[in-house]
């Protein structure tokens, strides 16, 4: 079966291509670097040629409030009529837990790639996922002042890149749900622990500071704003296990 990856090359897509591809199928690592863009739509007809099932990973390479949501709207519509085109029978877009529960700017562009999808026609499924523990190390960045790290105490439960990926072919393997799927890592604890934790893990003197006002991606953490409020599919990577995996393959 032919699948394209649409971020094909990405930290997610690279892995969710070679996932698929030890599972037997013909897969198209799409992105512009392999000819392929969404938002100017060079190369969407002839990578959606005999597919059946398209996966899109893509992302903004700005964050910027705007420049987020034009992304992502351009995008989905250039994909999605690209796919309508092609016949493809199964849409999966990789999109965030709690997307419709903050008033952040990038979320509210998943938001409106989460509308697309549902009115585009196309069988679908949408997996909301927590953030990646591959990007705590940013995370932390983003809210230095100093030696100090400012997190909110909002609950948190970040994913392997591992498990992502493995759900993602999962799930484009499986009939489409026409709904959306949420998955996240085996652990919760509060968001502000799981940066001290990995901080100090790889050896960062950086002092984390619980503080209820830090903002995440610009918007508010409330305690539940970042996990699933219902059934969601469990990673089977631990933290400290990927802590493990991390430090060996350095």
């Amino acid at each position: 079966m032919k699948i394209v990856v649409i971020g094909g090359t990405g930290l997610i897509g690279s892995k969710t291509v070679a996932t698929l591809r030890q599972r037997g199928h013909e897969v198209v690592a799409a992105s512009p670097n392999t000819g392929v863009n969404t938002v100017t739509g060079e190369g969407l007809k002839e990578a959606m040629a005999g597919a059946r099932v398209v996966i899109d990973l893509a992302n903004s390479p700005s964050f910027e409030d705007t420049a987020v949501l034009q992304f992502f709207e351009t995008s989905g519509r250039n994909l999605l009529a690209a796919e309508a085109a092609a016949a493809v029978r199964h849409h999966v877009a990789l999109s965030i837990v709690g997307t419709d529960r903050s008033d952040n700017g990038y979320f509210r562009a998943k938001v409106a790639q989460e509308k697309l999808i549902k009115a585009s026609g196309i069988p679908y499924t949408i997996i909301r996922s927590t953030q990646f523990m591959e990007f705590l190390r940013g995370i932390a960045d983003s809210g230095a002042d100093g030696n100090i790290v400012r997190i909110a105490p909002g609950l948190f439960q970040p994913i392997a890149a591992d498990d992502v990926a493995a759900n993602d072919a999962d799930v484009a393997l499986a009939p489409p749900r026409n709904g959306i799927a949420e998955i996240a890592g085996p652990e919760r604890a509060p968001f502000n622990e799981f940066v001290a934790r990995y901080l100090q893990a790889v050896g960062d003197p950086r002092e984390v500071v619980r503080d209820p006002e830090a903002r995440y991606f610009g918007g508010r953490v409330e305690e539940h704003s970042l996990v699933p409020l219902g059934e969601a599919r469990l990673g089977h990577i631990g933290f400290d296990e990927w802590l493990r995996r991390s430090r060996a393959a350095a």
